[in-house]
């Protein structure tokens, strides 16, 4: 759905989808290379996107087909279809107490410093980006950036609080 929605919104290449998820979309949606072209695949087969143009060495730009759009405003709107949400990192944070309290510790510290980074990551894009000229670059995907921002900072003083919790019950 997220290279649907990104050829919805403009058409473009393989290459072109790639930059514009490493821009706009990481924080919420990564891809590698290998998984985007996987998927331009079998939406093609599914006739949700086509070939708009062929340029030279046999670049192919799609856009999405009539039907591509409307499976996609589908999908916006039946939220209900989505599988249940897992997080990987909770059921680990669930079970630190498995652990050593040090390494426990060590793990949440990491956890946090993680999402200083992405904060500052998030950060550095957000200024980056022509935010009123830029294709895709509009009301909706700075709002899912700065939902990024938001988790993050959450995370890291949430991660630390807990740090703090441990620290106390010594």
């Amino acid at each position: 759905m997220a290279a649907l929605g990104l050829l919805v919104q403009q058409p473009g290449s393989g290459y072109d989808l790639l930059r514009r998820f490493e821009k706009s979309m990481a924080n919420v949606w990564p891809a590698t290379q290998s998984q985007l072209y996987g998927e331009l695949n079998k939406l093609a087969a599914a006739g949700l996107i086509e070939v708009s143009a062929v340029g030279p060495r046999g670049r192919k730009e799609y856009r999405a087909t009539d039907a591509g759009r409307a499976e996609l405003l589908r999908w916006i709107t039946n939220p209900q279809d989505d599988p249940p949400e897992r997080s990987a990192e909770l059921l680990r944070v669930f079970l630190l107490g498995e652990l050593p309290p040090e390494q426990a510790r060590e793990h949440l510290l990491t956890l946090a410093a993680h999402s200083d980074g992405e904060v500052e990551r998030l950060r550095a894009l957000e200024a980056a980006i022509d935010w009123a000229g830029e294709p895709g670059a509009d009301v909706f995907s700075h709002a899912a950036l700065d939902y990024g921002l938001r988790m993050h900072t959450m995370q890291s003083q949430w991660a630390r609080d807990v740090v703090a919790r441990m620290n106390a019950n010594r």
